[in-house]
Formats: structure tokens, C-alpha cells, sequence
């Protein structure tokens, strides 16, 4: 009865909302429902693909899979090409669209992570292998471009979820010692990968020795950045490095 009733409260709340400040959605431009949803409506999280515990991916980088395997040789899907990354395991929520792409793009903007993407972040991080984490740690902007913007979309992320998993949030340790060139669209991956090599630094080891790290991003696009992050982590003496973002292209 009670939660029966603090469902109509919220929907209420949300439909007062709705029509004293009324938000379109940041996709297709109609109605945002509920204000758990964020920038997007409920339509178009639903045409969002979310990734699920049932696609076959490689179990290290994450990228989708071709084919069939049975569920015992899950573990040894490998797509070959993040033979060389320094992470243990990359997984994302979905893939970079609609209302994940929006949120992204907004938290950006705003220091604000709706519920239902700390939710997702939440439901993906309880997955294997990343439920073993013990300690989780945002990638960090360059002290130059964090007073720039006023806030690191990935602290923000890191707080969302470390507030549902308890786990402690790590945003001193691992910094960022060189102010790089943006990444552009039209950089390729080399280039990526080069503007960021060697300019990530664990500050305070003592506090990431022997730790499961699971470092949190917005999107995963080469994985040359987080590769970058996790090779420091691991200097520092972390046992593991899991990478958790909100969203990645499909490849």
C-alpha cells in the first residue's frame, strides 16, 4: 500500500512539474514525463540500446560480437584488437545515442546525473566482471580545463554511482598532468592515443595499492584514454583496472 502510494506521488509530483516548467525532450522534442529520466523522454530511452548481459561481446574491451558461443566460453571472446590495452575489462551501458547520447552531451553542460543513468551505471557495474571492484575513480580533467568548465562530468558520474554501491569515491588520487588538445572528431586513432600517453599520474598510491579499480568515464570511444589512466593505475600497484562509461559507438 505505502509504495503503492508513493508511486501515485510521484507521479504527481511529475505531472505538476510537467506543467509548471514543462522540458522537451533533448531527442525528439516532446514531453519529459518524468524528471528521473533527465534531458530525455520515456519513448526514446526505450529506443536506446542499452547493453544486456545476454550479448555476446569481447569480454575484455566490450565492443558487440558477431556470432554465437556457448555460455561457458563467454570469458574467451576476443576481439583481438585491445590485445595491448592496459585495462583488465571495459563495459559500457549502451550504445552512443538518443537519450544516452543526450545525457552525455548534457552532463557536459550540468553538474547533474538523473536517476535512470545512475541507475544504469548502477545494473551494469553489478556485472561481471566488474562487480569485484573495490574502489572506484573517475577519469580526471587537467586543473586547466576543470576551472574552464567548473566540474568533471566523470567525479560526477563516480559520485552517482558510488552513492548506490557504497564503494568509496577516489577523485584525488589519479591526475592528469598534462593540459592536452581536445580530441576532435576527426582525429583518427593514433592521434588519440598519442595525445594522451603518459599524461595521467597516481598521486597518492598508498590509496590504490592492491585495489580493484574501477575507473568511470562518459564515453568509451578508441579506449586510448582510459588505457592511458589504467597503465598509471597499475604502476601504482592496483591489482586490476575495470573501466565503466556511460555509452560507446558502435564498431
Amino acid at each position: 500500500m505505502k509504495m503503492n502510494f508513493a508511486g501515485k506521488a510521484s507521479a504527481l509530483y511529475d505531472a505538476t512539474l510537467s506543467l509548471i516548467y514543462p522540458q522537451d525532450c533533448a531527442v525528439c522534442g516532446a514531453s519529459v514525463e518524468a524528471r528521473a529520466d533527465g534531458v530525455a523522454c520515456r519513448a526514446c530511452w526505450q529506443k536506446t540500446r542499452a547493453f544486456t548481459e545476454e550479448d555476446l561481446i569481447c569480454w575484455k574491451c566490450g565492443v558487440l560480437a558477431p556470432g554465437a558461443v556457448p555460455e561457458e566460453k563467454r570469458r574467451e571472446v576476443r576481439c583481438r584488437r585491445c590485445d595491448t590495452e592496459h585495462f583488465t575489462a571495459a563495459r559500457a551501458c549502451g550504445v552512443y545515442e538518443k537519450a544516452l547520447r543526450a545525457s552525455v552531451l548534457a552532463l557536459k553542460r550540468e553538474p547533474h546525473v538523473a536517476p535512470r543513468l545512475a541507475r544504469l551505471l548502477f545494473e551494469t557495474g553489478q556485472r561481471e566482471p566488474l562487480r569485484s571492484a573495490t574502489r572506484i575513480v573517475p577519469v580526471p580533467l587537467h586543473g586547466e580545463r576543470l576551472r574552464e568548465r567548473g566540474f568533471n562530468q566523470a567525479t560526477m558520474l563516480g559520485d552517482a554511482l558510488a552513492q548506490l554501491t557504497r564503494l568509496p569515491l577516489d577523485e584525488w588520487s589519479l591526475v592528469r598532468t598534462v593540459h592536452t588538445e581536445r580530441h576532435r572528431a576527426g582525429m583518427d586513432e593514433r592521434a588519440r592515443r598519442e595525445s594522451v600517453e603518459a599524461v595521467f599520474e597516481v598521486r597518492r598510491p598508498r590509496l590504490i595499492e592492491n585495489e580493484i579499480i574501477l575507473l568511470i568515464d562518459d564515453v568509451f570511444t578508441t579506449g586510448a584514454t582510459v588505457s592511458s589512466c589504467a597503465a598509471a593505475l597499475k604502476d601504482a600497484g592496483a591489482q586490476e583496472v575495470f573501466v565503466l562509461t556511460v555509452a560507446r559507438p558502435v564498431q
